[in-house]
């Protein structure tokens, strides 16, 4: 290659790494946007959603103990008692003492006269017969309203009450300061242009806005209101009087046929996004300046690589056949391993495929169903000991036919809650181990045995659910003569019936396709094979215990029986 082959060489690789390198910079610039903007916009709702959902709790709550504490008094006292000036007077002073927001206080006869008030204001000859509100409470027999002047001349809402009372009927009515609501709807602020109020169905503000107008005027807001049916904060764009788009939350008091409005500037919140996104900005353009520097120097160098690779053709040539190699034995062992594992789970799920099916069919009506069922047992136990080094299983399969050797059992006990300990703290249950430490080495199968005690534990963990605890005992029995592991749980216990044929095969108490009814049919299997027992103990509602016997001195094996173990 000549000279100006290296230049189109370098100006190629200039061009195709400037736009490998620049392209994904910048989309990913353009994600972070975007990815910012959703984020703070799903944030901004969820705020607006709660602060407008907090607000609404707390002013039905605070309307609904206002008028439980009317209703209450209203019915807890007689008129006589509260037609008194001055027991009225008392008892206002109580109420005001834990609540500030009441004004006055006034009980009404069925003609619309002030019988007694307690207040601020003149109003004991006040005559309520023409008011509208009088008439709702006289049919009704309870009414708040929306906020008005009335009388007082200042913005307020009533809570009026009627009782019947040896026939005659009569009212209290309560004021409740207008103020006291703003109050509460002010501390929902939380920027510089941040609102909140009530708005009446007829669009009149029944709270002092802070951007939209006064109590008992109409917001000029072109807002549409949510269906009174639908629950729950409606989120939409409002633009406010002065023309800015506020992010709006709206819902209905469940009390009041009100509209809780909050309002919030989503520039405030969404200074932050500005400020990253300068940021982002930044970093584009320094990475793409050191990405241009480091191209034409990247260029540089691999131009004069190529350049120093041609006068040595022959090195080279020998570099990549070694690397081809290495690749190509690369790719021999994934492939291999690759091979192995695919057979294995092949045949893993084939035997349990085979197992669920032997669940389905009549065993009286097989001749060999134990045969075929112990086989794609056995298939399954060897594909696990195959796999011993990925399940972390060495000690449970890491032989293929049944031996007798000494086994300590306390070790071997440990070593298999060990496997399941993780299960039992994924699900919060305590496994208490108490050993003998003077317990005898026995002769037996270690297999077997640890798959016997990983069932029972297994199941004990199943029938701990969450919570609980589970106890491993070990020990030896009175007469020596035999070895002990007992799993005492803490769960729901097993009943007469259960416990009769616990040890059935194919009967279990766990839903359709968890469990086969084949574990501790099995386990009994084995324990009666290696000359043992294994034994079930329970009171429903105290959890159980399953205890697994084995004998102190080696069975007498015959040829028959260890290949059934096998």
């Amino acid at each position: 290659m000549d000279i100006g082959g290296y230049t189109r060489l370098r100006r190629r690789l200039t061009f195709a790494m400037l736009a490998f390198s620049l392209v994904p910079l910048f989309a990913l610039g353009f994600f972070i946007h975007l990815q910012f903007s959703k984020t703070y916009h799903e944030r901004m709702v969820s705020g607006i959603e709660a602060v407008t959902e907090s607000k609404r709790r707390a002013l039905d709550t605070f309307l609904a103990e206002r008028v439980s504490q009317i209703k209450s008094l209203a019915w807890t006292h007689p008129f006589s008692e509260l037609s008194d000036p001055a027991r009225l007077g008392t008892i206002f002073g109580v109420i005001q003492s834990n609540a500030r927001s009441y004004v006055d206080i006034g009980v009404i006869n069925d003609q619309g006269e002030h019988v007694a008030y307690v207040g601020p204001y003149s109003l004991e000859a006040a005559n309520y017969r023409d008011e509208p509100w009088f008439h709702e409470v006289m049919l009704k027999g309870q009414y708040v309203s929306d906020v008005f002047t009335g009388f007082r001349r200042f913005p307020h809402f009533i809570i009026a009450v009627m009782r019947r009372e040896n026939g005659r009927a009569w009212i209290l009515r309560a004021t409740i300061d207008s103020a006291a609501v703003s109050a509460m709807l002010h501390r929902a602020y939380s920027g510089t242009n941040s609102d909140a109020f009530l708005l009446a169905v007829d669009g009149t503000l029944q709270s002092d806005s802070r951007n939209n107008g006064a109590i008992m005027t109409k917001s000029g807001l072109r807002l549409t209101m949510p269906d009174r049916a639908k629950r729950g904060v409606v989120v939409d764009t409002v633009a406010s009087t002065d023309g800015r788009p506020m992010v709006t939350g709206m819902t209905w008091l469940e009390n009041m046929p009100w509209l809780l409005v909050v309002m919030d500037d989503p520039r405030e919140p969404l200074s932050p996004l500005v400020h990253t996104q300068l940021i982002v900005v930044l970093f584009l353009l320094g990475g793409a300046v050191v990405i241009c520097l480091g191209t034409f120097f990247t260029t540089r160098v691999i131009v004069d690589k190529v350049i120093e690779a041609d006068r040595r053709q022959a090195m080279l040539d020998a570099s990549l056949m070694q690397s081809s190699k290495m690749a190509a034995l690369g790719k021999l062992a994934a492939g291999v391993a690759h091979e192995v594992n695919n057979p294995l789970m092949l045949i893993r799920e084939n035997a349990g495929w085979i197992r669920d099916l032997l669940s389905e069919e009549d065993a009286a009506r097989m001749g060999h169903h134990a045969e075929i069922e112990e086989a794609a047992v056995k298939i399954e136990q060897h594909v696990d000991r195959a796999k011993g080094i990925t399940h972390r299983m060495l000690g449970f399969g890491r032989r293929m036919e049944p031996m007798q050797e000494d086994v300590p059992l306390n070790v071997l006990t440990e070593q298999t809650v060990k496997f399941l300990e993780s299960e039992a703290l994924h699900r919060s249950i305590t496994i208490h181990k108490d050993f003998d430490a003077e317990l005898p080495a026995i002769t037996t199968d270690t297999a077997q045995v640890q798959q016997v005690i990983l069932n029972v534990l297994d199941n004990a963990i199943d029938a701990v659910g969450q919570g609980g605890s589970i106890t491993v005992r070990t020990g030896a029995t009175e007469s020596g003569q035999e070895v002990f592991v007992s799993v005492t749980d803490t769960g729901g216990g097993i009943t007469p019936e259960v416990l009769e044929h616990i040890f059935d095969p194919f009967y279990t108490t766990k839903k359709a396709g968890e469990g086969t009814g084949l574990g501790l049919a099995i386990c009994y299997s084995i324990m009666e094979k290696l000359g043992g027992r294994i034994v079930a103990e329970s009171t429903p509602g105290n959890g159980a215990t399953f205890t697994v016997y084995l004998p102190t001195a080696p069975p007498a094996f015959t040829q028959d029986t260890l290949l059934n173990l096998r």
